[in-house]
């Protein structure tokens, strides 16, 4: 599991994990949400432009029928999937296959996100990525939505969205309540 905030380089540990997993010669499968179509249907893409073959599945039962004998399979945007991803994850990893996700832990309000938390625990190997706080220069930890809108999942890149740290993740969050 890789998680962390938007632009904290979450996408392209997940690809650089799966590089390494091709040149040992190990079969590979890469999903990505089917909602997640910001840079290509074809690839995942990180902000850095780096990029990976992948599929676009609606669910995670999708990932069960398209995995054939790949021993290495790669999941980015794993927030974006329903409570039915843990049980894929479970299945995967009875069946000797790595799982390597990638995904926000936390949703726009500072919460867990989607079936992250339980993916987390779930785990053998859990990284946590930390961006840069657009306000201060610190570590940061969230995903600070800059647009009006409100509903939980809106895919964006930094129009919509920059990272900051604990302090001014919640200072801009009371000066919204505030206006």
């Amino acid at each position: 599991m890789i998680c962390g905030p938007m632009f904290s380089g979450k996408t392209e540990e997940l690809i650089r994990r799966l590089v390494r997993a091709q040149i040992a010669k190990q079969d590979t499968a890469i999903f990505k949400p089917n909602l997640d179509n910001r840079y290509s249907e074809e690839f995942i893409v990180s902000h850095n432009k780096r990029r990976i073959r992948s599929v676009l599945v609606s669910t995670p039962q999708d990932i069960l029928d398209k995995v054939n004998c790949a021993e290495v399979i790669g999941i980015d945007e794993a927030q974006f999937f329903d409570a039915s991803l843990i049980e894929v994850c479970r299945e995967l990893a009875l069946q000797n296959r790595r799982i390597i996700l990638a995904g926000l832990e936390k949703d726009y309000l500072g919460k867990p996100f989607g079936p992250m938390p339980k993916l987390m625990i779930e785990s053998e190997y859990v990284t946590k990525v930390l961006a840069i706080c657009m306000e201060c220069g610190n570590p940061a930890n969230f995903s600070f939505r800059l647009s009006k809108e409100s509903n939980l999942v809106v895919v964006g890149e930094s129009d919509k969205y920059e990272a900051r740290c604990r302090k001014c993740f919640f200072d801009g969050i009371k000066e919204e309540v505030n206006k």
